[in-house]
C-alpha cells in the first residue's frame, strides 16, 4: 500500500505525544452499544488479581482459548501483565492464569519501536533485559476479549484474540528514542524474539519474508512446573499502510538485513542469547496503526499460519473483537442475577469477574497435541488439579457442563496414552503432583453429577483403580507414592521405605488424608457400578485418615491433631500451626526440605475428612467443641484463605448443624479478601480457583467436591438462575427478606419447588432437573432450619437419609 508521508519535527511530536488520549482504566465502564440493562459481561474486570501475587491473566482470550495475548512486564509477571508499575518488555501470545512458582509461556514476544536512534537499525536495543519501556499511567484497560495499554515511547497497543490466534493493533504517536526529544523519523520497527518469559529456550529458528514482512519460526522450551520440553511454532502477518523498509534478523544486540533467517541452539549463555527477526517500516504519520496477527501451533509453522488465516482472515480488529465479545457474553449468560433494587456494583463485579476467570483454564489444545493421535478432545494447562478440583470443576459442571464433559474426556484420553491421570500438566508436559491423585476427585464428581456424553467410563474407572493400586516409577508427576505402606500400614510414614517408586519423601500427613479421600471417591463409583468388592476395599481405606490423628496432641487449648507417624508406629511431631500465617507460612512447599503437610498446617489438615465429618466431629469433642475449634481456625489468624484447602472449612459448620455460621464466614471473607481492587484476591488465582470460590460462595451453593452435595447458604443477591447448557433446564434460587445491608444473612426456612425443605444441602438433581429453591432470611441464626440430624450432609458413618 502507498505509505503516508509526514514532516518529522520536534514540536509536532511533542504535541502528538502530549495529545494521546488513553482509555479509562475502569473495565466495568459502559461498553454496550444500546441502552439495555447491564449484563454479566459488563461487570467483568480482568484486572482484579493482577497485583500482590494474584498472577491473573488480564489479556485477551476466548473461553478456554489457546491464544492468550497481553503485555509482559518485568516483575511479578506469571500472568504476563501485572498492575505494579513495572515496565513492558514485549507483547506475547500465550499465558497461564493465576499460577504460583515460575513464569510460564509468553513465547515469541513482539516488541515495537516507533523509530531507532539515528534512524539506524542498530540504534534500537534488542535484548529483552535492556529494552523495557514504561507504561503510561491510567492507560491500561481490559474486558473479556480485549486489553489495551499505552507505552511512554508513544505507542497505544490494543489486543484481541481468536482460539489459536492473537491480534494486535499498535497506534503510533511518538518515537522510541527517549521521550519527545527525537532525532529520527516515525519509522516503526517490529521485532519478534525467540524467547519465553522464564528464559528456557534451548533452540529456535525464525525467518522473515522480505516482500510481505511475514515472520515465522519455532522454539523448544521447558514447562514452568513440570518435567520435559515442548515445541511451539508461530506465524505473524502485518496489516499496514506503510511500505516495508527492511527485513532481517538479530542476534544478541546487533541486527542486519541479511540473512533472512536465523537458527540458534543451546549454548553456554544464560539466559539464552537474544535472537529473532524483524520487519522495519518506512515513515508513517503520527496516529497511524499497524495490525499484527500471530497464529500459534504446537505442531508446525504451517498449522500456525493456517489457524491465523482461518480464524482472522482479514486482520479486521473490530470484527475479531466483536466476535470475542459475543462469545463471552454467551458463555456468561447461563447465569441470570436479579438485582432489582440492588445497587452494589462492587459485589456484582467480584461475582462476574470470578465467573469469567474460571473459563481461562484449562485450555483447549484439541488438534495441537503432537504426542499422540486421537479423536478425543485435548485440554492442557491443568495448574493444578490439586487446586482446581475443589471449586473450578464443580463450578464448570454447573455453568458449562458441555466444556466440563470435554475436559473429562481429555483426562481419560491422557490416561490412555500416558498411562496415568495427571495431577498437573502444562505445555504437553507432565507437571508435579502436590498431594493425592486428585484427578480421581474430578472424575468422580463428574460421574456423580451425570456428566456422561461421549465419556468412556469403563476406561475412566480403570484409571481410578490404577491410581489406587499401582505405584509409578516416579510419583512426583503422576499417581501415588508409598502405596505399599498405604495398603499395609494404613498411612504414609514420615520415614517411609519405598523401593517401588521415587519422589519427594515429604507431605506424609497431607498425602495420607488426601489418599483417604481419593479412595472414598473411588468407592462411590464402585458402588454405583455394582463392584461390591472394590467398594468395600476403598471404603475401608477411606478411613485411614484416623491413623494419623493423635488424640492427645494439644495446641492452643485444643486437643487432638493430625501428626506424622513413623514406620514403627511411633509418633513424630510437627508444630500444629506450622505453615500457617502465624508460623512460617511459606515453609511447606514442594521441595526436599518440605514438611509433613503441604501448603497448610496440621491445624488446617485436621479438618480434612470431607467424607466422614461425623466421625471427625465426634473425635474433636462433639458439635459444640467442633464449632469452637472451627471458629478458632478462622479467627486466630491460622487460616490462610488464599490457599484452596481453606475453602471447605468455611462450610463445614453445616455438619455441626450450624449453617448460619457458614454464611457468616462467607460474608466475612467476601468482600474483605475478595474485592474489586487490583489485588482483590487473597492468593494467586490458580487458574480461577479463587474466582470460582467467590462465585459459588456468592450464589450460596458451595460444593463438597467429589460428592453429590452443595451446602446451602444465603446468597449475596436477591435471586439468581442457572440454565443447564445441555438439558436447557433452569434452576432458580430466590430469597424472601433480602436486604442490601446484609443484616438478613441467616436462612430461617426454605421451600423446594413449593414444599418445605429442611436439609441444609442440595444434590445435583436440582440443577439437572431445574426448579425453585426459596429461602426466607432473617437477621438472627435459626435454631431450627438445617440443624437436625436428618438435615445435615451425610458422612460414611451416617448414611444418606
Amino acid at each position: 500500500m502507498q505509505m503516508h508521508k509526514m514532516a518529522s519535527t520536534r514540536s509536532l511530536l511533542l504535541c502528538l505525544v502530549a495529545a494521546i488520549s488513553w482509555p479509562s482504566s475502569h473495565a466495568s465502564s459502559s461498553r454496550r452499544q444500546d441502552d439495555s440493562s447491564p449484563t454479566g459481561y459488563d461487570f467483568v474486570d480482568p484486572l482484579i488479581g493482577t497485583r500482590d501475587g494474584g498472577h491473573v491473566f488480564a489479556g485477551a482470550t476466548l473461553p478456554f482459548g489457546m491464544a492468550k495475548a497481553v503485555a509482559d512486564v518485568t516483575e511479578d509477571n506469571q500472568g504476563g501483565y501485572a498492575s505494579n508499575g513495572s515496565p513492558v518488555t514485549g507483547f506475547s501470545h500465550m499465558h497461564d492464569s493465576g499460577t504460583g512458582g515460575a513464569s510460564s509461556l509468553a513465547n515469541f514476544p513482539i516488541f515495537v519501536y516507533p523509530g531507532c536512534k539515528g534512524d539506524d537499525i542498530n540504534g534500537c536495543t534488542f535484548p529483552k533485559s535492556r529494552r523495557s519501556v514504561d507504561v503510561v499511567e491510567g492507560s491500561v484497560s481490559a474486558r473479556p476479549g480485549y486489553f489495551t495499554i499505552g507505552l511512554e515511547s508513544g505507542i497505544k497497543a490494543e489486543i484481541t484474540a481468536a482460539n489459536h490466534t492473537a491480534l494486535y493493533r499498535f497506534t503510533l504517536f511518538g518515537n522510541g528514542t527517549g521521550g519527545a526529544a527525537v532525532d529520527a523519523p516515525l519509522s516503526p520497527l517490529f521485532i519478534i524474539d525467540l524467547t519465553d518469559l522464564p528464559n528456557t529456550r534451548s533452540n529456535g529458528s525464525a525467518s522473515v519474508d522480505p516482500d510481505t514482512g511475514r515472520i515465522s519460526g519455532n522454539g523448544t522450551f521447558r514447562p514452568s512446573f513440570g518435567t520435559g520440553i515442548y515445541q511451539l511454532h508461530f506465524c505473524a502477518d502485518f496489516l499496514h499502510e506503510a511500505s516495508i523498509r527492511e527485513t532481517g534478523v538479530f542476534i544478541n544486540n546487533r541486527a542486519g538485513s541479511e540473512p533472512k533467517s536465523i537458527v540458534v541452539g543451546q549454548d553456554n549463555n544464560s539466559p539464552p542469547l537474544p535472537a529473532g527477526a524483524y520487519t522495519w517500516f518506512d515513515t508513517v504519520e503520527a496516529g497511524a496503526s499497524i495490525t499484527i496477527r500471530v497464529g500459534l501451533s504446537f505442531k508446525s509453522v504451517d498449522q500456525a499460519c493456517a489457524h491465523a488465516e482461518r480464524e482472522i482472515p482479514d486482520l479486521d480488529f473490530s470484527e475479531t473483537l466483536a466476535a470475542a465479545e459475543d462469545i463471552w457474553r454467551e458463555k456468561l449468560s447461563v447465569v441470570e442475577i436479579n438485582t432489582t433494587g440492588f445497587q452494589d456494583t462492587e459485589l456484582q463485579t467480584v461475582f462476574w469477574s470470578g465467573f469469567y476467570r474460571t473459563m481461562l483454564s484449562p485450555q483447549d489444545y484439541t488438534g495441537e497435541n503432537y504426542l499422540w493421535e486421537s479423536d478425543e478432545p485435548y485440554y492442557d494447562s491443568w495448574y493444578c488439579i490439586w487446586d482446581s478440583f475443589r471449586s473450578i470443576h464443580p463450578f464448570l459442571t454447573l455453568v458449562d457442563p458441555h466444556s466440563q464433559t470435554l475436559m473429562i474426556r481429555s483426562l481419560i484420553d491422557i490416561y490412555r496414552h500416558e498411562g496415568w491421570l495427571p495431577d498437573c500438566r502444562m505445555s504437553l508436559c507432565k507437571g508435579w503432583t502436590q498431594g493425592g491423585s486428585n484427578a480421581d476427585v474430578v472424575l468422580v464428581d463428574a460421574f456423580l453429577k451425570n456428566i456422561t456424553q461421549g465419556i468412556d467410563w469403563d476406561t475412566g474407572y480403570e484409571a481410578l483403580i490404577k491410581d489406587a493400586e499401582h505405584e509409578p516409577p516416579v510419583w512426583d508427576y503422576e499417581g501415588r507414592g508409598g502405596l505399599y505402606s498405604w495398603k499395609n500400614l494404613g498411612y504414609i510414614p514420615a520415614d517411609d521405605f519405598d523401593p517401588y517408586g521415587n519422589g519427594l519423601f515429604t507431605r506424609s500427613v497431607s498425602r495420607t488424608v488426601e489418599y483417604a479421600y481419593n479412595d472414598f471417591c473411588i468407592a462411590q463409583v464402585s458402588e454405583a457400578l455394582g463392584k461390591q468388592e472394590d467398594y468395600e476395599k476403598y471404603i475401608e481405606r477411606s478411613g485411614n485418615w484416623v491413623n494419623l490423628y493423635k488424640s492427645d496432641q494439644e495446641d492452643r487449648g485444643f486437643t487432638g491433631f493430625l501428626q506424622p507417624k513413623y514406620l514403627n508406629g511411633t509418633w513424630g511431631y510437627q508444630i500444629p500451626s506450622l505453615c500457617s500465617p502465624v508460623t512460617e507460612l511459606h515453609s511447606c512447599y514442594l521441595n526436599p526440605g518440605g514438611h509433613e503437610t503441604y501448603e497448610g498446617s496440621p491445624w488446617l489438615y485436621t479438618f480434612f475428612a470431607p467424607h466422614d465429618m461425623a466421625s471427625l466431629i465426634t473425635a474433636l469433642g462433639g458439635p459444640g467443641a467442633f464449632v469452637d475449634r472451627l471458629d478458632h481456625l478462622h479467627e486466630s489468624g491460622i487460616l490462610y484463605v488464599g490457599d484452596e484447602q481453606a475453602f471447605l472449612t468455611l462450610f463445614q459448620y453445616h455438619y455441626a448443624g450450624r449453617p448460619g455460621k457458614s454464611t457468616e464466614r462467607a460474608h466475612f471473607y467476601i468482600p474483605s479478601q475478595f474485592n474489586t481492587s487490583r489485588g482483590g484476591i487473597p492468593g494467586n488465582d490458580d487458574s480461577g480457583a479463587m474466582g470460582s470460590f467467590a462465585a459459588l460462595a456468592m450464589m450460596g451453593i458451595f460444593p463438597n467436591p467429589g460428592q453429590d452435595i452443595y451446602f446451602i447458604t444465603a446468597p449475596f443477591f436477591p435471586s439468581f438462575s442457572i440454565t443447564n447448557n445441555l438439558s436447557g433446564k433452569k434452576a432458580t434460587v430466590k430469597t424472601v427478606n433480602f436486604d442490601t445491608a446484609y443484616e438478613n444473612i441467616y436462612i430461617q426456612s426454605a421451600k423446594l419447588n413449593g414444599e418445605d425443605y429442611t436439609k441444609n444441602y442440595l444434590t445435583h438433581n436440582f440443577f439437572l432437573e431445574g426448579g425453585t429453591l426459596e429461602l426466607t432470611l432473617g437477621d438472627k441464626e435459626s435454631t431450627t432450619w438445617g440443624t437436625g440430624e436428618d438435615d445435615i450432609p451425610p458422612s460414611i458413618s451416617t448414611p444418606k437419609s
